[in-house]
């Protein structure tokens, strides 16, 4: 009941996912990046602590593919499972479980993957794909997006979105943006808006990180 993309910037070293679903909070449950480790998306009928022991397995330095086969060594429900790992070099691996909510599909390029289950096409990853490799250049925020509305006009899921959420990590240590909609008859739209409006202060924020000697506290009053 998802589609998620994970993408990775060369130029910046950032990297970053975005995810949308029928279901509410999709981002709590589903999708997990780390700064410097990499991004690890659990799907279909979700298993959440496969995020945070997938994150760990990167971190050790094991390749996707590894981390893939011993997430789901330890994974009862794997015929249920969709996974998508990347590596904070833009390296990554999929699996979707014979058990997989049909229609589902995946695609990948250099640098970038998507996946979807209960989807209306299974285009649709191909068309996320191809549409954050048609836009570089921009912020990797902005190129998940553009990657997320076209899966949408591919068709999306067949359900109707309730929730979606944007993630990009960075060399400052931190998910830079963690921005996230729930319950919403338009998810991704809204998450659109959000991101508009959080671009430009995005570099405030992580200078505050990077150089806190900048900023004096205010005290309180």
């Amino acid at each position: 009941m998802t589609f998620s993309i994970a993408g990775f910037c060369r130029e910046s070293g950032a990297l970053g996912m975005a995810i949308s679903s029928s279901s509410i909070a999709v981002v709590g449950r589903c999708a997990w990046v780390r700064s410097g480790t990499g991004i690890i998306a659990t799907q279909n009928l979700t298993n959440p602590h496969l995020g945070p022991l997938g994150l760990d397995l990167l971190a050790r330095g094991h390749a996707p593919a590894v981390v893939r086969d011993m997430l789901l060594a330890s994974d009862r429900g794997q015929a249920y499972r969709q996974l998508l790992i990347m590596d904070r070099q833009g390296c990554h691996a999929h699996h979707t479980g014979e058990h997989a909510l049909p229609v589902w599909a995946q695609a990948s390029a250099e640098g970038c993957a998507a996946a979807g289950n209960l989807l209306a096409s299974p285009q649709v990853p191909a068309r996320m794909v191809a549409a954050f490799e048609c836009s570089v250049g921009r912020p990797l925020a902005q190129r998940l997006l553009d990657a997320m509305h076209a899966g949408l006009a591919a068709g999306g899921e067949v359900r109707d979105l309730q929730s979606a959420g944007l993630l990009v990590a960075d060399d400052t240590g931190w998910n830079v943006v963690d921005l996230r909609v729930d319950q919403h008859a338009r998810p991704l739209t809204e998450l659109q808006r959000l991101w508009t409006l959080y671009a430009p202060l995005q570099a405030g924020y992580a200078d505050r990180v990077l150089a806190p000697e900048r900023y004096t506290p205010v005290a309180p009053a």
